[in-house]
């Protein structure tokens, strides 16, 4: 999870790549600009995409929805970082939409603030970004994080574009880790793959750690930790592993070398390109197999 520690790390790693201090983010002002950062794709569709409204019990949520503009297809529910909904999420979803998903990418943050809640451009390392975004995730937990799965769940589920024969998948990026491992514990018949990017907190000794919901879970899982994040809680992997095993389900658990916590979205300041498209691999090879 992203705290005071994260960013000391963030900055002592700047300190050593330069290069990356100097990264024009001029590029990412638009969603042209944060698209042409991803490798081409090949056999992508054509998609369409809307912004959407969901009521649930704490109000309404505003969101993004993206998906083949043809044909009904397996669901996928993003959960973002810390930032929230913002373009880069929004070309993430538009990405899984064009290698044929149904993709949903929510505001977590919905309960204070419409999205986005950020500028383009912003970093966690700005202290003023910090106390704006920490007050909003303190207000999440995970009866929010049930209460929330179960909700854009269902509306998944009434929308055309979506083939309900088929399972659901789910991703989830910082904060969002524990979002994933809730949502396939909150309607785990319909849950049937969830991946994690620098996924923080998901096997403590907390009464409330996700990792104690494994047994009433049933999807596949794919856990993509970021080097520094293990170097902090070399455990977690270990506890994560035993608990699927346990529970007989299938787990993909990696650290993914010279990586920093947040080295996914694209707008990230430690984006990792490499290992974020080795993630994003992964992620298909996960979706093709257990979606259906």
């Amino acid at each position: 999870m992203c705290d005071d520690k994260t960013q000391k790390d963030v900055e002592e790693y700047l300190s050593r790549h330069p290069e990356m201090t100097r990264r024009d983010f001029t590029k990412l002002a638009t969603a042209a600009g944060i698209a042409a950062m991803f490798p081409a794709m090949a056999n992508a569709q054509a998609i369409t995409e809307r912004n959407v409204e969901i009521r649930t019990p704490d109000g309404v949520a505003d969101c993004h929805f993206a998906y083949p503009s043809l044909g009904a297809h397996a669901a996928v529910l993003v959960w973002p970082d810390i930032l929230a909904l913002r373009p880069a999420f929004r070309e993430m979803g538009k990405r899984l939409a064009r290698a044929g998903y149904a993709v949903l990418t929510v505001n977590p943050f919905y309960r204070d603030a419409r999205a986005p809640v950020v500028g383009r451009g912003a970093s966690f390392g700005n202290p003023e970004i910090r106390n704006l975004v920490l007050p909003m995730a303190r207000n999440l937990n995970e009866d929010t994080h049930f209460s929330d799965a179960r909700a854009f769940v269902a509306w998944l589920d009434e929308q055309p574009q979506v083939d309900t024969s088929k399972g659901i998948g789910t991703t989830g990026y910082c904060m969002g880790g524990p979002m994933v491992m809730r949502t396939v514990a909150a309607v785990p018949d319909r849950l049937a793959a969830g991946a994690t990017y620098h996924g923080g907190g998901l096997a403590s000794s907390q009464p409330n750690s996700p990792h104690l919901l494994i047994p009433d879970t049933n999807a596949a899982m794919l856990h993509c930790i970021a080097e520094n994040d293990d170097e902090a809680d070399p455990d977690a992997k270990h506890t994560l592993r035993q608990a699927y095993a346990d529970a007989g389900i299938a787990a993909e658990i990696e650290v993914y070398e010279d990586t920093l916590h947040g080295w996914c979205p694209v707008d990230s300041q430690v984006y990792h390109r490499a290992q974020a498209e080795r993630a994003w691999q992964r992620t298909l090879v996960l979706f093709e197999t257990h979606l259906g």
